[in-house]
């Protein structure tokens, strides 16, 4: 739970999450102030990883702070600000709750505060792995550097995907190592930003240049030669990337489709069977009246699907889908519309921003069925 008008990006769970001041990395404003409970389930403590505190110094750090407290023991931490800066990067609390207070007064510089958490159930993939670090607020491996396609694991907070700073690759190419590990980790695919997770990955050597990718609401950059890359896996690093296969569609089905009549007076139809992603020439397109128009991929028998691509129709017509819902089905009369790791909405996936390029979306849960729509 968070209030107050100094909040910044905020995403809190049970198990883990991320938090920071207003305008974070920039300077945070005058006057404003935050207060944070995390609350984790009985049974287990806290871990608070301080990835950045950067307030204006002042006496005692009377004017802006960062202030924590442990109501079921008493113990209070702080007040840090830059010239009382917490001992470790890392805090190990004996409690369950604890509440981060973060206000400030009249001044001129300062980042704010950048902070993550999780339950003592993942205190051993935090810091006791021989190669894991935290930096700016997120798990990193690295220090002293891995030998090439060594591989490790770490545990990333819920709340990665909004962090400042880049990545460079996408999932078929992995990543240059100065992304940000668990940010790329969100744009793989092999975590949701939503609740956050364990990822296994190697550190392989590095390749010429790395191509950018939209993957899950997230848009990589173009990147040059780097000695090192990050490369995720699906299960284990000792096998290869598992569920990157492309699933069969037995038969396509639509809502409605389009039948084109061109200015010679010919007749096109964007059939639904025009929707598979190999497709050259004109794509489907449902009836340009049509509202809730679907598509519908028939897989021919249950299986497991652990996300979907999808590429805009540049045949003639600039066409794109720009968000979507997903809905599945083993029966084709019971249909379970897809709410994500959450559970609590109708999942909205981003789609394309242009009809060139191909965007990339998780199911994180997997679906299990026949027929999605």
């Amino acid at each position: 739970v968070s209030a107050g008008n100094g909040c910044g990006h905020t995403l809190l769970t049970p198990h883990s999450g991320t938090l920071s001041s207003k305008n974070y990395p920039g300077t945070y404003p005058n006057h404003t102030m935050c207060c944070w409970r995390l609350q984790a389930p009985p049974g287990t403590s806290l871990l608070l990883a301080f990835g950045d505190v950067d307030l204006e110094p002042s006496e005692h750090c009377a004017h802006s702070s960062l202030l924590l407290a442990d109501p079921q023991t008493g113990t209070a931490y702080g007040p840090y600000c830059r010239n009382s800066v917490p001992s470790a990067p890392l805090l190990v609390t004996n409690s369950s709750t604890v509440t981060v207070l973060f206000n400030s007064t009249s001044h001129r510089s300062g980042r704010g505060l950048l902070l993550s958490y999780a339950t003592s159930q993942h205190q051993g993939t935090h810091y006791t792995q021989e190669h894991v670090r935290y930096v700016e607020g997120i798990w990193m491996g690295g220090s002293p550097d891995p030998p090439l396609t060594m591989c490790f694991s770490v545990y990333c907070p819920a709340g990665c995907k909004d962090i400042p700073g880049d990545i460079w690759g996408n999932p078929s190419q992995g990543y240059r190592d100065t992304s940000v590990l668990c940010k790329a980790a969100v744009h793989a695919g092999v975590i949701a930003d939503e609740l956050g997770g364990q990822v296994t990955l190697s550190r392989e050597k590095g390749i010429t240049l790395y191509e950018s990718a939209f993957a899950n609401g997230l848009r990589s950059n173009r990147g040059s030669l780097s000695e090192k890359r990050l490369v995720f896996h699906k299960v284990c690093c000792l096998l290869s990337p598992a569920c990157d296969d492309m699933l069969e569609v037995v038969a396509f089905n639509a809502s409605s489709w389009w039948h084109e009549v061109d200015v010679l007076g010919q007749d096109r139809a964007w059939v639904a069977e025009r929707a598979a992603l190999s497709t050259t020439g004109h794509s489907w397109a449902a009836e340009p009246s049509a509202e809730a128009a679907w598509l519908e991929l028939d897989l021919g028998t249950r299986k497991n699907v652990t996300g979907i691509i999808t590429k805009g129709s540049s045949e003639q017509h600039d066409y794109y889908v720009t968000s979507y819902h997903v809905s599945s089905s083993r029966d084709r009369k019971n249909w379970r519309p897809y709410r994500g790791s959450s559970g609590q909405e109708d999942k909205v996936f981003e789609g394309n921003a242009d009809s060139q390029g191909e965007v990339s979306n998780n199911f994180i849960p997997p679906i299990i069925a026949r027929y999605i729509r």
